[in-house]
């Protein structure tokens, strides 16, 4: 049985003040609650790590280099995320593969830094718009998949999400069959490399996962979880999809 994953993204967002929601967050999960992990910018990293010990509540960061040390001003190696007492880190968001021209080979990269200094590699996956309306879209995703992940992935080093990038943000989500065809297709892929530890690692689904719509997205069957960006940063908008995944 794969545990549930809900895990917030904050992006380049909050500070100390926004630190009190993981308080807020950590002391609201009963004994049901699914796995919770927040990944705030790096600077909160420590504090955030402080404020949720000995609570249900994990943290991860959002990204990290390929290197372990270097002369790579303003980048952060995996090992220094693990020192802070993360456990976790996004790779491969399309925020990074856009922005900082992150190809398959340096998400590959970086997963395998992550598994080197003991992290969780949540490992993000997802079309363009274009991509989406033409003919090919689950070999696009297939072909992704395959290339971004490195061999040896695991149920406990790896988290695979799916992010539509037309849906990030934006409020537009897929259909529920659209998600269901997608992730099944991801399991199909994993289980086919991996074997039976392909039916361990665990398929978020991330891209405008809002209180009203996540409760609709779990119902799929290889829909593990979620990679919540926005929706996360305030416990009030992040707990009735906790709630809704506990459901499910």
């Amino acid at each position: 049985m794969r545990r549930k994953l809900a895990a917030g993204n904050w992006k380049m967002n909050g500070d100390s003040a926004l630190l009190a929601e993981l308080g807020t967050l950590a002391n609201s999960q009963g004994d049901s609650a699914p796995q919770i992990i927040i990944c705030p910018p790096a600077p909160l990293l420590t504090r955030a790590v402080d404020i949720t010990k000995d609570s249900a509540i994990g943290i991860g960061g959002q990204d990290c280099h390929p290197n372990t040390s270097g002369a790579h001003t303003g980048d952060v190696a995996a090992p220094m995320i693990h020192d802070t007492g993360a456990r976790s880190v996004i790779v491969g968001h399309s925020e990074r593969r856009s922005a900082h021209q992150e190809n398959d080979a340096v998400v590959r990269a970086k997963t395998k830094a992550a598994w080197a200094a003991d992290l969780t590699a949540i490992l993000c996956i997802g079309e363009s718009e274009e991509e989406r309306i033409g003919p090919d879209t689950l070999a696009i995703i297939a072909a992704q998949l395959d290339a971004s992940t490195p061999n040896g992935a695991t149920g406990d080093n790896t988290v695979i999400a799916y992010e539509p990038i037309w849906a990030i943000g934006t409020g537009r989500v897929p259909t529920l069959e659209q998600i269901i065809e997608t992730h099944d297709m991801i399991r199909a892929e994993l289980t086919k490399r991996f074997g039976d530890e392909g039916d361990k690692i665990r398929i978020l689904y991330g891209g405008s996962v809002k209180p009203g719509n996540a409760a609709e997205i779990f119902q799929a069957e290889n829909v593990d979880g979620a990679l919540v960006g926005g929706a996360s940063l305030k416990a009030e908008d992040f707990q009735p999809i906790i709630d809704a995944l506990a459901a499910s």
